[in-house]
């Protein structure tokens, strides 16, 4: 598999993750956007032995869209510390089975991890190990099968968008594990679309639009 490249310098690789591949974490014998990452730069180098690639955000296997990996320690160092502190600005696009309340909304909840059932779930906000997870979602056109949204990820958390908006009663199309009962052709109608850092070395903003899947444009939705 070939990555589609956004951005490539000295300090970052910028990528278009494709759904159903996970960020890293694997098996040796199964593939990674890290292990391609570092195969590609490997490769177009022609560097020895290993490759350093600094993972510093996540998407789930099942999510598409932008992914930012840096090339460098002290890269990997700065750009942690933006996500940490939420400096980074978080754009994703969702196709929902149907349209939450209202317009633009923000949604809080707070969230823990089901070990049983590996899953996320909302829970009290004094529970032991609970997470505050907050979104802005804008609805932006009825399409096949759905609604498309924006959604401005203000937390980071995990299957953060994909439990927030079931809890509403507006799941992702293809998302079984949050209560779709729909198909998707390829993982699930969720797009991480637009990133936004500063440069780790540079003093300047960077924004990354990644492309659609091309299962997308199956539900009426172009670039």
């Amino acid at each position: 598999m070939q990555l589609p490249i956004l951005y490539e310098d000295n300090h970052l690789l910028v990528v278009n993750k494709p759904a159903g591949i996970a960020t890293m974490g694997v098996t040796d014998d199964e593939e990674s956007v890290a292990k391609l990452a570092k195969e590609y730069l490997k490769e177009k180098y022609q560097k020895p032995g290993n490759v350093y690639l600094g993972v510093v955000s996540r998407i789930d296997r099942l999510v598409s869209g932008v992914l930012v990996f840096a090339r460098t320690s002290k890269a990997a160092a700065r750009l942690s510390e933006q996500f940490r502190e939420r400096e980074t600005a978080k754009i994703y696009w969702a196709v929902v089975e149907k349209l939450p309340r209202g317009g633009t909304q923000e949604l809080v909840h707070w969230m823990l991890k089901d070990e049983r059932h590996q899953r996320m779930v909302v829970t009290a906000p004094r529970a032991t190990g609970a997470q505050e997870a907050r979104l802005i979602y804008r609805p932006l056109q009825k399409v096949k099968r759905g609604e498309l949204l924006e959604v401005e990820l203000l937390t980071g958390r995990k299957h953060q968008i994909r439990l927030q908006l079931s809890t509403v009663g507006s799941p992702i199309l293809g998302d079984r594990k949050y209560g779709s009962e729909q198909w998707f052709d390829h993982g699930i109608a969720l797009h991480s679309r637009q990133l936004t850092i500063a440069h780790p070395t540079k003093q300047e903003s960077l924004t990354f639009v990644a492309p659609l899947p091309a299962a997308w444009s199956k539900l009426g939705i172009n670039q």
